[in-house]
């Protein structure tokens, strides 16, 4: 057996409506079950969703465009001061970038303001608005921000100013008294699309400004608009599709210079590269320094400028890689050693001196490591403050559980699987306890495994070029409109290996019904040595098309295997037991040794102890359900193997059986042989064997142990005596057969044993093993069978 990292659950697609979409618009079952999955069930709204010509909606739907639209129309006009104050993420980046550069368009007297993350933190600030208003500020308007700051908001009445709130982030049962709020999410709004990014609620406002959809701003407003993992449907997937479109021709100076830093082909450019390639590096100045810096980059006309603030982008990248590595490390050791996984359901950990602004990819990792709600804070001691970072897991609503707690949250925004704070230091303890408290009625035992959600289960005939081109009309592929997963269910393997300069990757080829289909596993290198080549796999992962010396053909990206049946790994001939130990998993490993000698001289070798089996009854007793059984060494008998593993359910076994010496490869006599030698004593009457048995086994080719072997049978068939090395034959012995010798039996049943497990081919000791774990009512008949 091989268990998946995740649970594995299909999504039911209704074959009725699959079946509909298919005959309707001619595609195949594996498109139409990915349309159904994503409610595009309706042959219009998935023929619309693949081939429709899409169109923004009218941005004066959304609630105060009116009002705002008409106040910087004024402040224009009179060249009125106008004040952008963004947020240091990529979405409050591109945001800030789409209105600075609207706002520029229209001849106003623009300037944009965002807040530095350790000095100020979240979203606005009474001194910075307090700062505004002393340069002449009379207009200020947020961009991916705001909707919470119901103080600031009063500070701006009180200084004159007006405020435009342009937000994005959930709405608390409080709102900021604001000349006007552009939020798609108000309780009284009617805009029809709700999910928008900060960029794109900024980017809505520059259309009303400019009276058309400003095409040019596109490649701006898709970085936002991925990298803040809104739902890619709607109004959010038609500003991906064709910014992604803009993106691969764009003029901007300062997103050239950072592709070409990032070594990004502009011509290969998909939602992927703005997820982990540009974004990560835009983030990483907010995150280390000034997001004005990445501003100023998207708003630089000057190549030289352009690509000296890209390379000092990528440094910041860099820098912050090495400080999450290094974060991440301390945080794995301070939940391991302050906050065990068995009391806490949710993480909630801190320290001084952690940068505020890496945490929360620290919190996504804890996430990925734990896979349990994560707070990661940092301390402030001087200002008794800590501010944190959270991220989520299915069936906890961060956003919803945390409001429950505002009173010890002053600042705190978010989602429902993402949340940033800042709380009193001395506050910490008593929300890491409500929250474990919320989480102890929320979330059961199963809620702690990850889940993989797939589209479908595919059968590898169904896998095609055409299938999956046509597979790509549903990108760009993002939150709620998620790159397809696939099950492949219990396949044979063909060829599995490890790759890459570490070997830390895996290369697999599975065939089924006589298609095939290639498979790379990143990471996965090591299940190599935990998958046996005879099993029947089963994998997850997303399917492509691999382009290769113009040769194309499909494959899929391995993220999860598993093998439901037992398993057999064969060591038989290898030297050195602790190197096989080495590869079986330490969890539930069993050890078997049969023989004492072995057990006493190996045994004290081993880093962990080992089992030894003497007689049937331990056998039966033994549990092996689900354990990595090995078989150090060479059993007495077939009986005492029955007797371990009959009806029960071990997860793998691993075929060592060390033997000092073998009776394979003796001479085993036939009747022939006891023929012959019968007849010499016929002749001879008597014979000193110590004399002369070596001599008659060289005479004929035989060892001096089958002389001794076939003395020892005629003795227990009383065909002679034996006397101090002579062995005489007795006066008309009775009839008996071969097998009523004792030692005849044995050493045939060895022989036949060491035929069976120790010189059998894999496929044969599988078949041996296999029949010895089939249920049966009656071990006694079983042993029959194979004695």
């Amino acid at each position: 057996m091989l268990q998946s990292k995740t649970r594995w659950v299909v999504r039911d697609s209704d074959q009725t409506l699959v079946e509909k979409l298919q005959k309707e618009l001619k595609i195949t079952p594996l498109v139409a079950s990915l349309l159904v999955n994503r409610g595009l069930d309706t042959v219009d709204s998935a023929r619309y969703f693949l081939f429709g010509k899409d169109e923004f909606h009218d941005p004066f739907l959304m609630k105060g465009m009116d009002v705002a639209v008409k106040r910087i129309r004024e402040a224009i006009e009179t060249q009125e001061p106008i004040l952008i104050f963004g947020d240091y993420d990529a979405d409050g980046v591109s945001s800030t970038s789409v209105l600075m550069i609207t706002l520029r368009d229209l001849g106003a007297n623009v300037d944009f303001y965002i807040p530095n993350r350790f000095t100020e933190g979240y979203g606005p600030n009474e001194p910075a608005f307090r700062h505004a208003a002393e340069q002449g500020i009379k207009l200020i308007i947020t961009v991916d921000t705001g909707i919470a700051a119901i103080h600031e908001a009063g500070i701006a009445k009180e200084l004159g100013l007006d405020l435009i709130v342009t937000d994005h982030h959930e709405p608390g049962p409080e709102l900021p008294e604001a000349l006007a709020i552009i939020h798609p999410k108000l309780p009284d709004s009617v805009y029809p699309f709700r999910d928008l990014a900060g960029v794109g609620v900024a980017f809505k406002l520059a259309h009303a400004l400019y009276g058309s959809v400003p095409e040019h701003l596109l490649e701006i407003a898709v970085i936002g608009t991925i990298a803040d993992l809104v739902p890619l449907k709607g109004e959010n997937r038609l500003i991906a599709k064709k910014g992604l479109e803009k993106l691969k021709l764009t003029n901007n100076m300062g997103i050239k210079a950072l592709f070409k830093s990032a070594g990004v082909n502009l011509a290969s450019i998909n939602e992927e590269t703005v997820g982990f390639s540009l974004a990560p590096r835009i983030n990483a100045v907010g995150r280390l320094a000034d997001a004005d810096l990445a501003v100023q980059l998207i708003l630089s006309e000057d190549p030289d400028e352009a690509v000296m603030l890209a390379e000092e982008m990528e440094a910041h990248n860099k820098e912050r890689q090495s400080i999450v590595n290094t974060i991440t490390e301390e945080a794995i050791s301070e939940v391991e050693t302050h906050f065990p996984l068995d009391f806490n359901k949710v993480l909630v950990i801190g320290k001084e001196g952690w940068n505020a602004g890496v945490i929360g990819i620290v919190a996504s990792r804890l996430v990925e490591k734990y896979y349990r709600p994560t707070i990661v804070l940092s301390y402030d001691r001087e200002k008794g403050l800590a501010k944190g970072s959270a991220r989520s897991i299915a069936g906890f609503d961060l956003f919803h559980n945390l409001s429950t707690c505002r009173e010890l949250l002053p600042h705190f925004g978010g989602h429902p699987m993402a949340a940033g704070m800042t709380l009193k230091l001395e506050d910490v303890a008593e929300l890491r306890d409500r929250l474990n408290n919320l989480a102890d009625d929320l979330l059961t035992e199963e809620d702690f495994v990850p889940i993989t959600y797939l589209d479908e289960e595919v059968n590898l005939e169904d896998i095609d070029l055409s299938s999956l081109e046509e597979m790509n009309l549903l990108a760009p592929f993002g939150m709620d409109n998620a790159k397809p997963k696939v099950l492949i269910k219990n396949v044979d393997i063909t060829s599995i290996k490890k790759i890459g300069s570490d070997q830390n990757h895996l290369k697999l080829m599975v065939k089924e019904n006589g298609s095939s289909l290639d498979g790379i596993g990143f990471g996965l290198g090591p299940l190599v040595e935990e998958i046996s080549p005879v099993s029947k796999v089963s994998l997850i992962g997303e399917l492509s098309i691999n382009e290769w010396n113009n040769i194309r053909k499909p494959q899929i990206f391995i993220q999860d295997l598993s093998v439901q049946s037992w398993q057999l790994f064969d060591f038989r001939g290898q030297k050195r037991l602790n190197s096989i130990i080495n590869v079986v998993p330490s969890h539930n490993r069993k050890i078997i040794f049969f023989n004492k000698g072995n057990y006493d001289k190996i045994n004290a070798n081993l880093q962990d102890g080992a089992i030894l089996i003497q007689h049937p009854d331990e056998a039966r007793d033994l549990d092996v359900d689900k354990a990595n059984i090995v078989l150090a060494d060479f059993p007495c008998s077939k009986e005492i193997v029955i007797h371990l593993l009959q009806g029960k359910q071990p997860a793998r076994i691993y075929a060592y059986f060390y033997k000092e010496s073998s009776d394979f490869f003796s001479t085993v006599p036939t009747r022939e042989h006891f023929k012959w030698f019968y007849g010499l004593l016929l002749k001879k009457g008597s014979i000193d064997l110590k004399r002369y048995g070596e001599d008659i086994a060289k005479h004929r080719g035989w060892s001096q142990e089958t002389i001794s072997f076939l003395a020892k049978v005629f003795y227990e068939l009383d065909f002679v005596t034996i006397n101090n090395g002579f062995i005489t034959l007795n006066n008309q012995p009775m009839k008996r057969d071969l097998t009523d010798s004792i030692t005849y039996q044995t050493k045939m049943k060895q022989y036949q044993l060491e035929q069976d497990l120790l010189y059998s081919s894999f496929h044969e000791l599988k078949n041996w093993f296999d029949q010895i774990l089939m249920e049966s009512a009656d071990l006694e008949e079983a042993i029959k069978q194979w004695i």
